[in-house]
């Protein structure tokens, strides 16, 4: 399988963005300066001779917009961090690339030597009574799975396929109880990792099932 790795921030790309941004910030922390300091000077120029502007005042604006001033500037360095963070976040992430994943989802994983089907589920609580449907692509149950009494938690489970050879994509529904009492249970499908890109400072993954979650939905790295 080809792996195609998508980024629509090149490095060289981040570098020119952030340096025109803070070439924008620094010019707009400059500007406010330069309109306090000529605000100032009009001020003091048409006070009251008899009711002179006050030292306290005085010091109280121009504490004012130095700390204007510093917030803008740290603004500015943040963004920058946050740039550089993301641009290495994709460069890290299209390590991901060829891996098989756990995520989300009803699909079971099929192994075509041994004709086995995996899947897996994470439970809320114990469950007394933790059964496995296994559905075709139309919905038709072919087997059960009985997996019992179980912890809270997560559980992996296997179904032997041979006897479905042309069932085509094979899906799974969990019912768990605790007598007459449902039990949450997520279930979870083994998935592989095609591609990578970044939407709004977020790392993507492409999956093989054509799929595409965030980098925090993945559940385990397999």
């Amino acid at each position: 399988m080809t792996s195609a790795i998508t980024s629509s921030t090149p490095s060289a790309n981040v570098a020119s963005t952030s340096a025109s941004t803070n070439n924008i910030n620094a010019n707009d922390a400059a500007n406010s300066q330069d309109r306090f300091l000529k605000l100032l000077v009009a001020q003091l120029n048409n006070q009251d001779p008899m009711n002179p502007l006050d030292n306290a005042q005085m010091t109280s604006q121009i504490a004012q917009i130095n700390t204007v001033t510093g917030i803008e500037q740290l603004n500015t360095t943040v963004k920058g961090l946050v740039s550089q963070f993301s641009a290495q976040q994709l460069l890290q992430g299209t390590a991901m690339v060829g891996r098989q994943v756990l995520v989300e989802g009803d699909s079971m994983a099929i192994n075509a030597e041994t004709k086995t089907a995996y899947g897996a589920l994470d439970l809320s609580e114990p469950a007394a009574d933790v059964q496995v449907q296994v559905l075709n692509a139309s919905g038709k149950e072919l087997g059960v799975v009985d997996l019992g009494s179980l912890k809270a938690g997560r559980v992996n489970f296997e179904w032997d396929a041979s006897a479905h050879p042309d069932s085509g994509p094979l899906h799974f529904q969990v019912q768990a109880k605790n007598g007459a009492t449902n039990v949450t249970a997520t279930p979870l499908t083994i998935d592989q990792v095609v591609s990578v890109s970044q939407d709004n400072g977020t790392l993507q993954l492409q999956l093989g099932r054509g799929n595409t979650i965030d980098y925090g939905a993945i559940k385990s790295v397999l």
